[in-house]
């Protein structure tokens, strides 16, 4: 029984490598304008993300590691498809620009924290700016495949507006709300205390 529960046990952080995994094939497709394959492989990047969590959660398989790397495959897929739409000029860079220099903030952040032995899991704002992300850039597959198939000649159905647009400038409020409200919980938790942010020499 134990062999089982010890296997059983990696299944969180395996899904989450597993999103690793995933990112090349949703680039892949975005780059191909097959935004049909890209949107089934970034839901099934989604359902790992959030099965991970429910078994994590209700078997009590929480471990350190997967605290560190669970955000960190949200922020690798979020950023890996936000540089490939860029790069195709469906999104302004600037957009990237933001999102790069908050999620670089929060991994400098964590690193650091992680090297003086304190491990920071995701909240839940910081997953509210990952689904808003989400949101987006599934509007901005759904917007650019109907207006590839609405400029075909033997097709008249008129083109949807760039509306997405929208959605990430929702989302750019969110992450920018995750950054400060992240600072604030450190703050509270006393993780910024001068006290935590060192690490006593063990006696020889």
């Amino acid at each position: 029984m134990n062999k089982i529960k010890n296997c059983c046990k990696h299944i969180p952080n395996a899904l989450t490598i597993l999103r690793f995994i995933l990112i090349p094939f949703i680039v892949y497709y975005i780059a191909k304008d097959q935004y049909i394959e890209a949107f089934i492989f970034l839901t099934i990047s989604g359902l790992t993300d959030v099965l991970d969590g429910c078994i994590a959660r209700k078997f009590n398989f929480i471990t350190n590691f997967g605290k560190l790397i669970d955000p960190l495959a949200d922020k690798a897929t979020q950023i890996a498809i936000l540089v490939t739409l860029s790069l195709k000029d469906i999104i302004p860079i600037w957009i990237l620009v933001i999102v790069f220099l908050k999620e670089f903030a929060m991994i400098s952040g964590a690193s650091f924290l992680y090297g003086k032995e304190l491990v920071v899991s995701s909240k839940w704002f910081g997953k509210l700016a990952t689904i808003l992300f989400y949101l987006a850039i599934v509007s901005s597959f759904a917007i650019k495949y109907w207006n590839t198939i609405a400029l075909e000649p033997t097709n008249s159905v008129a083109t949807l507006p760039q509306f997405d647009i929208y959605l990430y400038y929702l989302a750019l409020a969110s992450t920018i709300f995750s950054l400060i409200m992240y600072y604030i919980t450190f703050y509270k938790q006393g993780y910024l205390k001068k006290e935590n942010l060192k690490i006593e020499n063990k006696e020889k």
